[in-house]
């Protein structure tokens, strides 16, 4: 996605290009950017002139993905909140993508994964853009883009942690939208379904191996079954979306949630 209107707000405006705007002098924070939609939105960002600074705790993974696209990688466990803070210096996109998700009955649910996955997903993003903000404000340009989900809109059983975490993210951001309005700063949720990242494979292989069934079965079936498209959504079309909310003709478009789910949240 692109945009080709030309609209200028003030001297840090990002400008329209034929692959994207260009984001040249802009610094992007993408957590979780070891693979998935955060790798994806990395390469997307630095496609399109953005210094990228890749976040992820697997040092491996994220360097890899770092030298690839000539980006500065950093290796932070985002439940050191201390250490998830230092990383909202000096930046102009914030990229909240890192998570993760455990599945079980809420009488079940272990308690120390549940606070994990809250201080991941929504106390560390909080962290960030706290630290990011004065800047953003000062410079009077920002974007932030929270990786959501269709569990920031609907719910469903056994993920309590993850429906909590992502309809807490969708509620951090329409605040972060409202505060930044003001001084040139938007702040709007992705919201994927189902999207091809190895977590989601792993998930489909761990259930096509239980119920014997084929891979493709269990996506269809299983996975998107209140989903009208049939498809698995690519990492590349979050990026896409992401990086857009980035460029010219946005500035208004702020506390918005986006879907991107095959038609889930139409039914």
């Amino acid at each position: 996605m692109s945009d080709s209107s030309a609209e200028s707000v003030g001297t840090n405006s990002a400008r329209s290009g034929a692959d994207g705007p260009d984001l040249a002098g802009k610094r992007a924070l993408v957590t979780g950017a070891a693979s998935g939609i955060g790798a994806a939105v990395a390469r997307r960002l630095a496609a399109v002139g953005a210094e990228v600074i890749a976040v992820d705790r697997s040092a491996d993974a994220v360097e890899a993905v770092a030298a690839e696209i000539g980006a500065e990688a950093r290796v932070v466990d985002l439940t050191d909140l201390d250490a998830a803070a230092e990383l909202g210096d000096r930046v102009d996109i914030v990229v909240n993508n890192a998570g993760l998700q455990h599945v079980a009955p809420i009488h079940q649910f272990p308690t120390g994964t549940f606070s994990t996955m809250l201080r991941v997903m929504v106390e560390a993003p909080f962290r960030i853009v706290r630290a990011a903000l004065p800047g953003m404000y000062t410079r009077g340009w920002g974007r932030v883009i929270n990786i959501s989900s269709v569990h920031g809109l609907r719910a469903s059983p056994y993920k309590s942690a993850y429906v909590t975490a992502k309809h807490a993210i969708e509620g951090l951001s329409k605040t972060i939208a409202l505060e930044g309005a003001g001084h040139g700063v938007t702040s709007n949720c992705v919201c994927p379904g189902f999207v091809r990242t190895p977590l989601v494979e792993r998930q489909v292989a761990e259930q096509a191996e239980l119920h014997r069934v084929p891979e493709g079965q269990v996506v269809e079936d299983v996975l998107l079954a209140r989903t009208p498209i049939k498809r698995l959504v690519e990492p590349a079309e979050v990026a896409e979306l992401a990086v857009w909310l980035c460029g010219p003709g946005t500035t208004s478009i702020t506390g918005a949630s986006f879907p991107m789910d095959g038609g889930w949240t139409a039914n």
